[in-house]
């Protein structure tokens, strides 16, 4: 499966805005939740439930309430608004099933993600509901692919489509639900960290006091949110 090769970071075409600010930063926004609930609690892993279970049950419901959240704003991130998948200083390229790089749009990148992701949550090889399937030896790696595609729509939303967000009245619930996905990723290590350091920025903020979630980038400044992050493109 041609998503599964992964992405990597090319210059978006545009000039960074070194001074840009970042509304999802500000106090009054990063404070809306739709729920005080301790997700720390929420993510761990329940006494006599077996782990890959619990992360098949979770990673399908963080899909579709990503995928529910994204279809919110879709109506803004068109091929016009959003020409590549950028976040930051940051593009995401899709790589098809024989290793070749696909230029494409934001929308364009989201629905190979979604359409992906489908597939995989609903094959009973991958992902079975019926008693006595097991799971395959790869399903964590699989799982941890998952996440990090959904983490970089996710941050999307923030990046390019926050004002539009805002102006629904639903970033309550964009804020909870990163919240939940980053500190549930924490908990099993599905996420690297080097991936996630673009939006360390937020993650310290939003999760400070839901659980301890710290950054994980390397103190480069690479990803922290402050100037000499929007200078330069890295690649992964």
């Amino acid at each position: 499966r041609g998503w599964l090769l992964g992405s990597k970071a090319k210059p978006n075409g545009k000039k960074p805005a070194a001074e840009e600010r970042k509304a999802y930063l500000e106090p009054e926004h990063t404070k809306a939740r739709i729920t005080d609930f301790q997700f720390k609690e929420l993510v761990v892993l329940p006494r006599e439930i077996d782990l890959n279970e619990w992360l098949a049950s979770n990673t399908t419901t963080f899909f579709h309430h990503i995928n529910l959240q994204y279809s919110t704003i879709s109506e803004f991130c068109t091929g016009e608004t959003c020409q590549t998948m950028a976040v930051c200083n940051t593009q995401y390229y899709w790589y098809d099933e024989r290793g070749k790089k696909v230029k494409c749009t934001a929308p364009q990148y989201v629905d190979f993600v979604m359409s992906s992701v489908q597939k995989l949550v609903t094959d009973e090889d991958v992902f079975p509901t019926k008693y006595g399937r097991e799971f395959p030896s790869s399903f964590e790696s699989l799982v941890r692919k998952i996440c990090r595609h959904l983490f970089h729509v996710l941050a999307h939303i923030y990046w390019a489509h926050f004002k539009e967000t805002l102006a629904l009245e639903l970033h309550g619930h964009l804020n909870t639900l990163y919240v939940h996905f980053i500190l549930f990723a924490r908990e099993f290590n599905l996420l690297d960290p080097k991936e996630t350091a673009i939006m360390d920025d937020l993650t310290e903020v939003l999760c400070s006091g839901a659980g301890g979630v710290h950054s994980g980038g390397s103190g480069d400044g690479a990803g922290s949110g402050g100037p000499g992050a929007q200078n330069h493109v890295k690649e992964r």
